[in-house]
């Protein structure tokens, strides 16, 4: 792809280093880039241009990573989000799931798996329904119901009605396995591997309850006391179906 056909990325670290690999590599690799050292920088670009993803350092000078991904997400913007975290901060990993990040790679990593991870958020995201398109009717068995919402497993699109409810791409993920195995009981370490290519990750098991808790969020009448997407205690979490 060339040109307009490139998805443009925006790689926001304050290391040059790092930051100017990850741009050359990417930009051998199909993509066109934009680069920021901090927040300050990577806001002003956002305002100026559109991104189809922010490849975004947890640690930086002035505005962290969460905190800069946390504040887009409240401000209802809706681009993916990979977060680069180092290996020991598991909990910085956990805020930017909570905050709304679609997935994250622990540094040291092979820059290929960027560009693997990036692929993977892009195929999932290119199944969201754009807000203002036509939609076409959707085939009644590839709908999955519970309560007032549904969802779409092959197009992973959650509706209440006909309103689309937004979902990061992680959170399609989790919740397209927990459809394919519903009313079987799941653990977190089953439904991680199903989301990450059975990627092992010693925060994995935290990320899957920080998902479900988002989800929950969207779809559940009272999150606290959960019809649908229920836990197991001990073993894992379930979803049941109308």
């Amino acid at each position: 792809m060339t040109g307009a056909d490139q998805p443009h990325i925006l790689v926001v670290d304050d290391d040059d280093r790092l930051r100017d690999l990850l741009t050359r590599y990417l930009g051998e690799n199909g993509f066109s880039v934009s680069a920021a050292r901090h927040a300050a920088e990577a806001r002003a670009s956002l305002e100026g241009l559109q991104f189809d993803l922010i490849v975004l350092d947890v640690l930086m000078p002035g505005e962290k990573g969460v905190d800069l991904a946390r504040s887009l997400r409240d401000s209802g913007a809706k681009v993916p989000i990979l977060l680069l975290t180092a290996l020991s901060e598991t909990e910085d990993r956990i805020a930017g799931l909570e905050a709304g990040v679609d997935d994250y790679l622990a540094k040291p990593f092979e820059p290929r798996e960027l560009v693997l991870r990036i692929e993977a958020i892009l195929r999932r995201y290119a199944q969201l329904p754009e807000e203002d398109a036509e939609q076409e009717a959707v085939p009644v068995s590839d709908m999955v119901r519970f309560g007032q919402f549904s969802f779409d497993v092959s197009k992973m699109i959650l509706q209440r009605g006909d309103d689309h409810i937004y979902l990061t791409s992680a959170e399609q993920a989790l919740l397209a396995a927990l459809v394919k195995q519903r009313g079987q009981t799941m653990s977190r370490e089953q439904l991680h591997a199903m989301m990450s290519g059975n990627a092992v990750d010693p925060a994995g098991s935290r990320s899957i309850d920080v998902q479900v808790t988002r989800l929950r969020r969207k779809f559940e009448d009272d999150p606290k006391q959960p019809r649908y997407l229920q836990t197991v205690r001990g073993r894992g979490y379930v979803l049941y179906a109308d």
